[in-house]
């Protein structure tokens, strides 16, 4: 049935789910009006910087002269080596570190036995991803500040207080500190989903052949949610370009600037600062953009190939 249907045409499948096409059309408009409509500033990197003070953004534009002098400023800028290499260091470390622990947790939630319990767990864990970053930074602020309690207790057991807050060797592992504690436990409900799914049936063969615990999860539970898995690995993937800019924000200080300052927040500052060079920021964001497609596309190719899932 499936291969009958991958082998229709464009024209025959619309004609077949017609009646669902009045559903979809609002999503369109959606994504013409608010992501693609915007895309049309990119024009932005390659003008000699507009003044958008001055002139309306249109008479801006026209009176600003074609130029590939921010790329090449991108290239040759050691500042902008040092975000990059901020960016990629932090994501690699959340992926690393963070990634495999909402499948454990999820695992973990499914495998207790009282109902009302793991509704509970799972109430607690999720509840820090409704929190802002400005509140959950304010907190780790009190906590690990030069008079909060980790440095009480660490001048109670003979130490010297930290400023872990200001320090550059600790900023990227309390980027990954924080950025777990937040969204752990939410990123674990498609994996729970997943799990939930999953036919009861095959733990029950597995229970008659006298497999524990562990060897379920092994050999049924993370074999079923490995499709779940690649995908949310490869979607992972394609913000490997993206740290995450609301939280480093938050984070950032003058002290941490070295080990800390990303490309969000350096496009940011340089959109947005005194000095408003908007040719600079959106280049470097079109060039984030483009690469970020790049790793997702590449990791479904290589996904498709190896295991046989991916995104599409």
């Amino acid at each position: 049935m499936s291969s009958n249907i991958n082998k229709l045409t464009l024209a025959q499948k619309v004609r077949k789910h017609k009646q669902l096409i009045p559903f979809v059309i609002p999503a369109i408009l959606f994504a013409l009006i608010f992501c693609y409509l915007p895309m049309t500033g990119i024009v932005i990197a390659f003008k000699d910087n507009p003044n958008f003070l001055r002139y309306d953004v249109f008479e801006a534009l026209a009176k600003s002269d074609w130029t590939l002098a921010h790329f090449e400023m991108i290239f040759n800028d050691p500042e902008i080596s040092r975000v990059v290499g901020n960016t990629l260091i932090i994501s690699i470390m959340k992926i690393v570190i963070l990634f495999p622990l909402p499948v454990v947790l999820a695992v973990m939630i499914t495998e207790l036995r009282s109902r009302k319990f793991s509704k509970l767990v799972q109430g607690l864990v999720f509840l820090p991803h409704f929190f802002s970053w400005v509140v959950i930074v304010g907190i780790f602020n009190s906590l690990f500040g030069l008079y909060g309690p980790v440095n009480n207790i660490i001048e109670m057991l003979g130490g010297d207080p930290t400023h872990f807050m200001g320090e550059p060797a600790w900023f990227r592992w309390l980027v990954v500190i924080l950025s777990g504690w937040k969204e752990i436990g939410y990123s674990s409900i498609v994996y729970i989903a997943a799990i939930m799914s999953i036919n009861p049936a095959l733990y029950e063969a597995t229970r008659l052949d006298g497999a524990s615990k562990l060897r379920q999860v092994w050999s049924i539970t993370i074999p079923s949610i490995m499709p779940t898995i690649i995908v949310m690995l490869i979607i992972r993937i394609g913000y490997l370009m993206d740290a995450g800019f609301e939280q480093v924000y938050a984070m950032l200080n003058a002290n941490t600037m070295e080990t800390g300052d990303i490309i969000g927040t350096f496009v940011y500052r340089k959109a947005m600062g005194a000095e408003s060079n908007y040719g600079l920021s959106t280049a470097v964001g079109l060039l984030n953009g483009l690469i970020s497609m790049g790793l997702i596309l590449g990791a479904n190719y290589f996904s498709k190939k190896k295991t046989g899932s991916g995104v599409w």
